[in-house]
């Protein structure tokens, strides 16, 4: 990939596709296609067609997607699959189409089984039952897979897929009903403080664990894999440990500030107890993350002190 190449970043202002967009250009790649929902809406075939017909991209990251938490996922579960899907349809196919010489595909952790062992391997694909909650948004991302995968077999393209675990950092979605756990506990956090509040509720029992990659960290796998990789198995990217829900609760609230009780909610769901990816994969291939989680959660609550809190 050269850096005057036409290099398409679907999905530019999100968390994902800014931190994508921003390593490209401090890179020096300088022929950067970028259009946001308003100007090209991925779920329309037509509009998509034309897009590529007109920009033929060299190189496409697809980062577009609609994303949420557990509530989320699970109230807008139709709009979660058919969005989704109709997204990594059209972009897919219209690369292909129009002639894309690499295409990188971001999917989740949860395209795993609920109940697969761990850390999570690249082979549990498919092997039992998906977490509830998520289903609708797991089978979009595992077609998305399958996709790169069979335009691969049939047709030769070379079409890459990614699996992120949790992410977090610039541009993250601090909306209490349809964010993820992360931010939505900075924003607990950081509003108790500024309020007085005595406590802050966490939702489910805290015990679940989960593993968090600086979203910078992720950018910087995926320019490794589009510059490096060419083979037909996904990979996952991630930190390479997990933390329990309280004790991330409880450093969220030492760097936000708030000195009060955390309470949990054992009402609300948990979730999948444990998704820890397993990297060894991508740290073979010379990739290995960077962003210490405390280091990590600083700059994100500064960013979010900076950019987002006046917001709300």
């Amino acid at each position: 990939m050269n850096k005057s190449d036409r290099i398409y970043v679907a999905g530019h202002r999100g968390m994902v596709g800014s931190a994508i967009l921003r390593l490209l250009q401090s890179e020096g790649y300088n022929n950067l296609i970028l259009a946001t929902s308003k100007e090209l809406d991925l779920r329309n075939q037509a509009a998509v067609e034309n897009f590529f017909r007109v920009q033929k991209p060299d190189y496409v990251f697809l980062a577009a997607a609609k994303v949420g938490g557990i509530q989320a996922n699970n109230i807008y579960r139709a709009e979660f699959l058919f969005d989704n899907l109709a997204i990594e349809l059209n972009v897919i196919h219209s690369a292909y189409q129009h002639g894309t010489k690499k295409l990188l595909f971001l999917g989740s952790s949860c395209i795993y089984p609920k109940d697969a062992p761990q850390p999570l391997k690249e082979s549990y694909l498919l092997t039992g039952p998906l977490e509830k909650t998520n289903e609708p948004y797991a089978i979009a991302k595992i077609a998305g897979i399958k996709l790169c995968e069979s335009f691969r077999d049939q047709f030769g393209a070379n079409f890459i897929s990614a699996m992120p675990t949790n992410l977090y950092g610039p541009n993250d979605n601090y909306d209490l009903n349809n964010s993820h756990v992360l931010p939505a506990l900075i924003r607990k956090f950081h509003e108790a403080r500024i309020n007085g509040a005595e406590e802050v509720e966490v939702w489910g029992s805290g015990k679940p664990l989960r593993e968090f990659l600086y979203v910078d960290d992720l950018a910087k796998a995926c320019l490794h894999l589009m510059l490096y990789y060419n083979e037909r198995e996904f990979v996952n990217v991630g930190y390479g440990k997990d933390i329990s829900i309280a004790d991330l609760a409880k450093l969220i609230s030492e760097i936000t500030g708030f000195k009060g009780k955390i309470s949990f909610n054992t009402t609300k769901p948990d979730g999948t107890y444990r998704k820890l990816m397993d990297i060894t994969k991508i740290t073979g291939m010379g990739w290995k993350p960077e962003t210490e989680l405390r280091n990590g959660l600083k700059k994100t609550y500064e960013h979010f002190l900076n950019e987002v809190s006046v917001t709300y």
